[in-house]
């Protein structure tokens, strides 16, 4: 029987400030933030570019170059990153991820590959799953005129944050299942507040974060298996893939010590670190701050030693 207009227009859960979700399965995204235009940031020097993948259906990317004038022919490690918010909003190209990007890529002295994936529910998962891993390939295979010039296809690096991270993992299951067929080899995963759940909380998890992320989850996966305990959301759960063969060399996961996904940040890192993985997995949780707080507040004490931390990772330390 059809919905009446009424019903179709109850809000069935909103995120104040980010999201309505109505009980049509229709959202409305709110106060998004501005889209900035690709071009040379002057406080940084780095310059960046837009690259369409797949015009039918849309997958893009926004590629970023540090400013090379004292190395020119420096090879540089190539990072592809992957934004967050739960799969339903968020732009490679918002003021937000340009912003945070743009910086990784001067700190670090990365060529950076940031993911425009399509978003749920008007693509639900796997649609971002599956262009991430297009976007991973592309960039892997240096195709791209700066990746093949300044770029070092040795040291490929991943990162994301919240629902960002949450692909890094998809991605590094994929490469470990697909080493045969010519899957790039990953040096390194960067794992920001990864967004992970469950159908039941964890020790020390608050029951209100795992309600909260179920219901996200099932907005952006309605056919997930098992609810928020699919092995995508839940890399713990029972029945999901071990984690010995994650494919990469080397991971650092992080939290935010009072967010209230820490407690699911630290189980997957003890998880992954205690498995069979031949890797080095690393942790930094950063005291009372909360789910990327370092979005939010670039300029803070934490958020600058999260950033050294990252930048010497990639650098190897």
């Amino acid at each position: 029987m059809a919905m009446d207009a009424d019903a179709a227009d109850t809000v069935v859960f909103e995120a104040p400030a980010h999201f309505r979700f109505y009980k049509s399965g229709k959202i409305e995204r709110l106060n998004r933030p501005p889209i900035l235009p690709a071009g040379v940031d002057e406080a940084t020097g780095v310059t960046s570019k837009d690259v369409v993948l797949d015009a039918d259906t849309g997958l893009s990317v926004r590629l970023y170059l540090p400013n090379l004038q004292e190395k020119p022919s420096a090879k540089l490690p190539v990072l592809v990153y992957f934004h967050g918010g739960s799969f339903l909003i968020g732009s490679a190209k918002d003021t937000t991820y340009h912003t945070y990007v743009n910086a990784l890529a001067a700190a670090a002295g990365v060529i950076a590959v940031s993911v425009d994936y399509r978003l749920a529910p008007e693509h639900p998962l796997p649609a971002a799953y599956d262009d991430s891993w297009a976007a991973l390939r592309w960039a892997a295979s240096a195709q791209d005129d700066w990746i093949a010039e300044h770029g070092d296809q040795s040291r490929l690096f991943l990162s994301g944050e919240s629902a960002g991270a949450n692909i890094v993992h998809d991605m590094l299951m994929r490469a470990a299942a697909s080493e045969d067929d010519g899957s790039p080899r990953v040096e390194g995963a960067i794992l920001l507040h990864p967004w992970f759940s469950g159908n039941t909380p964890i020790e020390g998890e608050p029951p209100a974060a795992t309600m909260v992320t179920g219901m996200l989850w099932s907005y952006a996966c309605p056919g997930a298996v098992g609810g928020a305990d699919d092995p995508r959301m839940n890399p713990l759960a029972a029945g999901a893939p071990a984690l010995d063969k994650l494919g990469c060399v080397r991971m650092l996961v992080t939290a935010g010590l009072s967010d209230g996904l820490a407690a699911r940040n630290r189980a997957y890192h003890d998880a992954v670190a205690g498995s069979s993985w031949s890797g080095n997995a690393a942790w930094l949780g950063s005291d009372g701050e909360g789910h990327v707080f370092f979005l939010q507040k670039p300029g803070c004490e934490n958020a600058k030693q999260l950033m050294d931390r990252v930048v010497a990772f990639i650098a190897g330390a």
